[in-house]
């Protein structure tokens, strides 16, 4: 008997032990199909920039990749890995680089929607001799890979010789690439300027949503050193861009738009909103929201139309108009309507919003019971004067009081401009 229990008991142990591992892992597997199947339902299947494929015939379920993510994009089910929030992945890798058996590859787009990246070398120079892109808009979105690739891409300009342009280089956006691209340009004294379509440094960060985390990891930048940050509040970055600017008076030129880039006798003449420059070379530091697009309506120039909300509070008491069907533009038009006295119509030109998170929707729908929020589909803004908005709906017209106007319409990237000018555009679905 008691040769017996010598094997029975350990025998039970590891029963128990496997079962309430089969149990969690189930759990697990139950959870990220729940996210799956609530992304799908959404219609928000499709990452927006680089991202990881899972090879399933090597994928062994080790569920280290979601261990890795800190997004929470990645997923296990039914023992394989699986990208299971597309729009939270902003594909910085860790996956890839955690999995034990190298089941995972990075790609840009899919096979449903392809994403053109421009083509660089090594130095992050296009084809174009002396035209460079660096972060965001070459397909790569992480902060310290954008301050690596604006710090090398000025590395390999400051080692050439000095043309008779104006200036040495241009640098287009202040976002991560951008600031380490010009603090490279001022360490190695060249003559240079940077121009910023928008009012503020940070770029495509500037945007996110306030007291969002934003994962990066130490970076090295030039004239600064390094700057240890891993996991860091958007408000909090946002006040590290300000004080490099501050401490190093960089030629930052805020609210210049670039309009045009071409070529006369071998120099760059870029064209702005305020004017123009020629440059020997030239560094699109930009990110993929690009130019804000615009409404097209009569009276759009007014200032009280703005392409983004900062901040829901100064809207306190103001009939305001939010144009746009994604999750941006219901999460503005829900922030401004908690503020008191406030008056909210949410304008989309189709008939119904569609890939918007199910918590955004919920949130909407409550706001409209509770007369929050005015809903007006398949609407677009025709005429727009400081103090009305006219909107065309079907065959008339309605008229509404306005104070303000958020346009969450999305951006234009400059991809015609870049290939009007020569540089080789490739479309990636999936690969």
């Amino acid at each position: 008997m008691s040769d017996l229990l010598f094997y029975l008991v350990p025998a039970l142990f590891v029963l128990v032990a496997v079962t309430l591992h089969l149990r969690a892992h189930n759990k697990r597997s139950c959870h990220h199909a729940n996210i799956l199947k609530e992304a799908v339902e959404s219609g928000l299947t499709e990452p927006p920039s680089l991202h990881p494929v899972v090879d399933t015939s090597i994928c062994i379920g080790s569920g280290a990749c979601t261990r890795a993510c800190p997004e929470s994009a990645m997923g296990v089910i039914v023992s394989k890995g699986l990208l299971v929030n597309p729009s939270h992945c902003i594909g910085h890798g860790a996956c890839a680089a955690s999995c034990p058996v190298g089941a995972i590859k990075l790609v840009f787009g899919t096979a449903k929607r392809g994403m053109e990246i421009p083509q660089v070398n090594p130095e992050f120079e296009t084809n174009v001799p002396g035209l460079f892109i660096a972060g965001e808009l070459g397909g790569m979105g992480l902060i310290r890979n954008a301050v690596k690739q604006g710090t090398q891409a000025i590395g390999t300009i400051a080692g050439r010789p000095r043309g008779n342009a104006d200036l040495d280089v241009i640098i287009v956006g202040a976002g991560p690439a951008g600031i380490s691209a010009s603090l490279a340009a001022k360490q190695s004294n060249l003559r240079y300027v940077t121009i910023e379509q928008e009012d503020s440094l940070g770029g495509t960060t500037y945007h996110y949503p306030r007291n969002k985390l934003v994962m990066t990891a130490p970076m090295n930048l030039p004239l600064i050193g390094e700057i240890k940050v891993r996991e860091i509040s958007k408000e909090a970055l946002m006040e590290i861009w300000r004080d490099i600017l501050d401490k190093t008076k960089l030629d930052v030129r805020f609210s210049e738009r670039m309009e045009d880039i071409t070529q006369e006798d071998g120099v760059f003449v870029i064209k702005t909103s305020k004017g123009s420059y020629r440059a020997a070379n030239v560094l699109l530091a930009i990110g993929r929201r690009g130019t804000p697009r615009k409404l097209g309506a009569k009276g759009e120039e007014h200032p009280k139309v703005v392409y983004r909300l900062i901040e829901a509070e100064q809207y306190r008491g103001h009939h305001v108009l939010v144009v746009g069907g994604g999750d941006s533009a219901l999460e503005a038009a829900l922030d401004i309507s908690d503020q008191p006295g406030t008056t909210v119509t949410l304008s989309y030109r189709s008939n119904a919003f569609s890939r918007v998170k199910p918590k955004n929707r919920e949130r909407l729908d409550q706001a409209i019971a509770n007369q929050r929020i005015q809903v007006t589909l398949e609407s677009t803004v025709k005429e727009i004067t400081p103090d009305l908005v006219r909107l065309k709906k079907g065959d008339g017209m309605i008229e509404l009081p306005n104070q303000a106007i958020i346009v969450c319409a999305g951006g234009e990237l400059p991809t015609p401009m870049l290939k009007k000018i020569g540089i080789e555009v490739e479309a990636h679905y999936g690969t």
